[in-house]
């Protein structure tokens, strides 16, 4: 029988795992010394501006490896512990270009290879304009994370290129005690940016766990003191979005503690411009403070954020605009101090400092709470803000802010951060400017990239005692910035298997049966129809025009209970898109995922459009 397309996509632990067991294999058999080592170029096949180099010694000593730079000052170089057998990661190649890596043992004549990169962006890559310092940036690295369709990028203080993620690992990039980052899975696994889960990996591309949701990944994470990861979620089974938080237990992968935001809020107590019944919070960070072991959540669709119990759950304080609010929520608001304040607006990265004031990216979009005063992008501003607090009389002063006096040119609807560094000391990543020919424009910059005449920037600024030390423009979207070493004192490649933890649960199903016999006919070639298999789940993708009845079926081929799942091809007006990356230009592409978790057996897999039920000659098996 003819069928449609099929692929089986192994997962990048599996792939991974074989590069480095290939590699250690052809290090035990072949000669590498110092002078002539193995070179293995973006090994874990994910992180491209990356290599491993082993060779052995033949007496334990320390290796000094450096990344030449184009200019002395943009050397990237780190020392590693005294050892016989060296696997070093590679850090800081530069695009398209003849690298030069020095080798220095202890003490010891250094050796030199080179490594060719290639176009990684095939011909794509983001020109940054960076003003700055090396002697302020020295060898740290501005990280950018995805909003749109250009990947993770980090740039130097000349602003190359010198870290990049060739998948899409999306949202917040964070660095955890170890050294290691907990990014965002590639695995999509709910349109327009629900992801499975978070990977830990390191620099190098090397993934050492993920860790799997039920209701997926989005927005942002945070570790623990004790290592445990907070990371926010949703329930795929409830008519609500980005309204629930959950602690994963950092060795298993179980989760141990779940926060529904609707225990505390009731939906619709407050409402900002971009507010809708199924995405009432729109929660775009959190954050724990040891000190009054509570929670803050920024909510986008309420103009606020909100600070609760961690043991209970309980409401303690709410920082936005008053104004709309449900009566019953007024005594956890705050009364503002001082001549010079204004009032956050679906505000993004709510962030504790050591005193615990209270910072974030004011998006300011719409700028109130009354829709008859909304103000229009050309009359907006966006800003890095921080409040001080009283919780005992509930007063609130504005302490600092940034870019409020740019207006419109630093105006981000959507997304962006802020981090405090110390007492002055802030970025403030204004990362979702977009224009319409020339001028702010109304739509957020997911849209705008695809409309005539949409251009779109990002502006990412450090600010020191006042003074601008660093800013960084990008002629694209992003979602956030972070500013890293690539090299750690947890910088050493550890060896072995890397772990997938925790489980995407059991996919939403179709109650009710369609009873239709099948046509005998294979899916029409016009729906562009193809299943790509992976371990634990498959994707159906297709085409489908606007408006018909379309549904995914499992029948079962021995007996088993049949699976249904409903394809909408209604069009769906997002009122936030704080990452652009998965999305298809094209308006009548669907995918459909479903995960293997709760479904045993063989399975033919149909399609029902409109009144016929049509073949596309796969099985799947679970």
């Amino acid at each position: 029988m003819e069928t449609i397309k099929y692929t089986y996509k192994e997962n990048w632990l599996a792939v991974q795992e074989k590069a480095e067991q290939e590699m250690l294999a052809e290090l035990e058999q072949g000669n590498y010394t110092l002078e002539h080592p193995l070179v293995k170029y973006n090994l874990y096949s994910i992180s491209p501006l990356t290599a491993v180099v082993a060779f052995k010694t033949p007496e334990e000593t320390a290796i000094t490896l450096t990344v030449k730079g184009k200019t002395k000052q943009a050397d990237m170089y780190h020392t590693f512990p005294k050892a016989k057998t060296h696997i070093l990661p590679v850090l800081g190649l530069y695009n398209n270009y003849l690298n030069t890596i020095e080798l220095r043992p202890y003490r010891g004549t250094a050796s030199a290879f080179t490594i060719q990169t290639p176009d990684t962006y095939e011909g794509k890559e983001i020109k940054a304009v960076m003003k700055t310092t090396p002697e302020y940036l020295q060898d740290n690295l501005i990280f950018e994370a995805p909003a749109d369709e250009n990947l993770a990028s980090a740039f130097d203080y000349a602003g190359d290129t010198r870290w990049h993620l060739s998948v899409p690992c999306i949202f917040d990039l964070k660095r955890l005690k170890n050294g290691r980052l907990l990014i965002g899975t590639d695995r999509l696994i709910k349109l327009p940016y629900y992801v499975s889960g978070l990977y830990e990996m390191d620099m190098v591309g090397k993934i050492y766990k993920e860790y799997c949701l039920p209701g997926g990944y989005h927005h942002d994470q945070f570790e623990m003191p004790n290592g445990d990861l907070l990371s926010l979620t949703e329930d795929f089974h409830t008519d609500t979005v980005e309204d629930m938080l959950v602690l994963i237990d950092r060795e298993t992968g179980a989760i141990k503690k779940t926060w529904d935001y609707k225990n505390f809020l009731k939906p619709g107590c407050s409402k900002s411009g971009s507010w809708s019944d199924e995405d009432w919070f729109h929660n775009n960070a959190v954050w724990y403070d040891e000190n009054t072991n509570s929670l803050t959540l920024s909510g986008r669709h309420i103009d606020a954020m909100v600070n609760i119990d961690y043991e209970t759950g309980k409401l303690n304080w709410i920082i936005g605009d008053p104004e709309g609010w449900d009566e019953e929520y007024l005594p956890y608001m705050f009364k503002p101090e001082g001549d010079e304040f204004d009032w956050q607006y679906e505000q993004h990265a709510c962030v504790i400092t050591p005193d615990g004031d209270v910072m974030c990216f004011d998006n300011h979009h719409y700028g109130s709470k009354n829709k008859e005063t909304y103000k229009k992008a050309k009359d907006s501003y966006s800003r890095g803000v921080r409040f001080r607090i009283n919780t005992k009389d509930k007063t609130i002063r504005q302490i600092w802010q940034y870019g409020k006096e740019q207006g419109a040119e630093f105006f981000s609807p959507y997304i962006c951060n802020v981090e405090y560094y110390n007492e002055g000391h802030y970025m403030v990543h204004s990362g979702g400017i977009s224009y319409m020919n020339g001028e702010p424009a109304e739509s957020l910059g997911a849209f705008t990239r695809n409309m005539p005449g949409g251009t779109l920037e990002t502006r990412t600024v450090e600010v020191c005692d006042g003074k601008v030390m660093l800013e960084l423009t990008l002629p694209a979207n992003y979602y956030r910035a972070e500013k890293l070493k690539l090299y750690t004192d947890g910088t050493n490649l550890d060896l072995g298997a890397g772990k997938q933890l925790g489980t995407m649960g059991v996919t939403p199903e179709f109650e009710t049966d369609i009873p239709m016999e099948p046509c005998g006919e294979l899916l029409p070639a016009s729906c562009e129809a193809s299943i790509e298999e992976e371990d634990d789940r498959f994707t159906f993708h297709s085409k489908f025009e606007k408006g018909q009845m379309v549904m995914l079926l499992l029948e079962g081929k021995n007996g088993e209970e049949s699976h249904r799942y409903y394809i909408s091809t209604t069009a769906v007006p997002y009122l936030a898109m704080c990452c652009g990356t998965f999305m298809d230009s094209d308006e009548r592409s669907t995918r459909t995922f479903v995960n293997k978790a709760g479904i045993t057996g063989e399975y033919d897999v149909r399609v029902i459009i409109d009144d016929k039920k049509y073949e596309t000659g796969i099985c799947i098996k679970c």
